[in-house]
């Protein structure tokens, strides 16, 4: 997607960050430079004409965070299958829609829950779990204003990976990775849809980070009998991250993160659809970093099991995936039969993040696309879905070109301008010059580094 010289400054409502905020989630400021760059939006492209003319009462006011919910809640509910993908949000991204940006941004700030609630002290008893109780879950998080959802399952990952240093008893224990919610009967009506949200956290503990260096593609194997085709293949650490299973969990993560997974998400809508015979469910899936990545093999093992289509409302429904700053998952087949099942990725992506650019820096979709490195594709890793594509930096915190916080700012047409536009709009230009100008920023994280640098190692298939 090509980048627009449209210059667009976000100052952020968002709370500033502070000496305790999650890196992930940090809060921050940014300006940036977006193919998405206008408040404004065309709406030509949707049919029929009273789809048309239910973009037209959508109004902004300083106070909002994307609109008003008294004049943009019916107009969502009127078109929320577009939204939602159902026409690969074409002619919505570009420049990019005001109820569109609304909703990725809310979905955004749902994920930063999942970071904000996650217990980190190794000295308390709820280590590596959630904080909060359901019930509250949100509202303590500090998701902005009534969330609309009511959390109806925590979710917890492991991962098979080996960690130097770490016994073998403790490496792959598992950790609270995100949450099951569903709208309550208010959002339901704003959103003309009710709404079943699976959001999933980024990388945090050593056998995720170990997991993330695991770049071999394997097959998927993810079918509804698990004997998908040998040649649908994902990344081998995001796969087992999926798959693993701690049967010591204390939290009552029973079974690994897909089958804890799809039985909530089955069980939703279930009970649901009967609940309301009559009334259309939507799954939304929304993951950052490594959460995109789980989002959309969860995706994958939705539509492909037909889960998604157990109620009769939901056979029109697509199969979203929000996915803010996610890595590459698979192969060119494993993108093709995506396609064929219908699944729809948003990707937000940051030109300036390195995780966006990994799996496959080198080959990939771009570069085998024709010439020499053509006869590959088919081995390389490959983007899913359409790109909303942001350009943010903040000069004086590099770390955060892959914060969540910053993402979500980035989208929001009220956020606080308080960062430095990139001196360079290349999207494209200097991965590796990027990854070392990282990584010798004061504030980077050396967890961060080794995310930047070892992905870039990774894609050349060394590890």
């Amino acid at each position: 997607m090509a980048f627009t010289s449209t210059s667009l400054e976000l100052p952020c409502t968002m709370l500033p960050a502070t000496a305790t905020t999650r890196r992930h989630a940090r809060l921050g400021t940014v300006r940036c430079t977006a193919a998405a760059a206008t408040a404004s939006a065309v709406a030509t492209s949707l049919s029929p004409a009273a789809e048309r003319s239910a973009w037209a009462p959508v109004t902004r006011t300083s106070t909002s965070r994307a609109a008003p919910a008294s004049t943009s809640g019916s107009v969502v509910a009127r078109v929320w299958r577009k939204i939602q993908g159902s026409g690969d949000w074409d002619g919505m991204l570009e420049p990019l829609h005001p109820l569109l940006r609304g909703e990725v941004a809310r979905y955004g700030e749902l994920v930063g829950a999942c970071y904000a609630a996650l217990e980190e002290d190794p000295s308390s008893a709820r280590y590596m779990n959630c904080k909060y109780g359901k019930r509250r879950m949100l509202e303590d998080a500090g998701v902005a204003g009534a969330p609309g959802y009511e959390v109806t399952r925590y979710i917890y990952s492991s991962s098979d990976a080996a960690v130097p240093g770490v016994e073998a008893s403790t490496s792959g224990r598992a950790s609270w990775v995100g949450y099951v919610a569903v709208s309550t009967d208010e959002t339901t009506r704003r959103l003309g849809r009710r709404d079943v949200l699976v959001s999933l956290r980024g990388t945090i503990t050593p056998a995720e980070w170990m997991a993330n260096l695991k770049s071999s593609l394997v097959p998927a194997h993810l079918g509804p009998r698990g004997d998908d085709e040998d040649d649908v293949k994902v990344e081998s650490g995001f796969l087992s991250v999926y798959t693993s299973a701690d049967k010591t969990c204390r939290f009552g993560g029973a079974g690994s993160c897909r089958e804890q997974l799809l039985r909530e998400v089955s069980r939703l809508i279930d009970t649901c659809s009967k609940a309301n015979p009559g009334e259309d469910i939507s799954v939304t899936l929304a993951g950052h970093s490594m959460g995109g990545a789980l989002a959309l093999l969860l995706a994958y093992d939705l539509a492909g099991q037909g889960l998604n289509r157990a109620a009769p409302p939901t056979r029109a429904a697509p199969v979203p995936v929000f996915s803010y700053g996610g890595p590459r998952v698979g192969n060119a087949a494993f993108k093709a039969r995506c396609d064929e099942l219908g699944i729809k990725v948003l990707r937000v992506a940051n030109a300036r993040d390195p995780v966006t650019k990994v799996p496959g820096v080198f080959l990939n979709e771009a570069t085998t696309r024709s010439g020499p490195l053509a006869a590959m594709s088919g081995a390389c890793y490959t983007h899913v879905g359409q790109e909303l594509a942001l350009d943010f930096i903040n000069l004086s915190d590099l770390g955060s070109v892959h914060d969540l916080g910053s993402y979500v700012a980035c989208l929001k047409e009220e956020a606080a301008d308080c960062g430095e536009v990139a001196t360079t709009t290349n999207a494209d230009a200097g991965v590796l010059a990027m990854a070392m100008e990282l990584v010798g920023g004061r504030q980077w994280q050396w967890k961060d580094a080794a995310m930047a640098v070892g992905g870039l190692v990774q894609s050349t298939g060394l590890i």
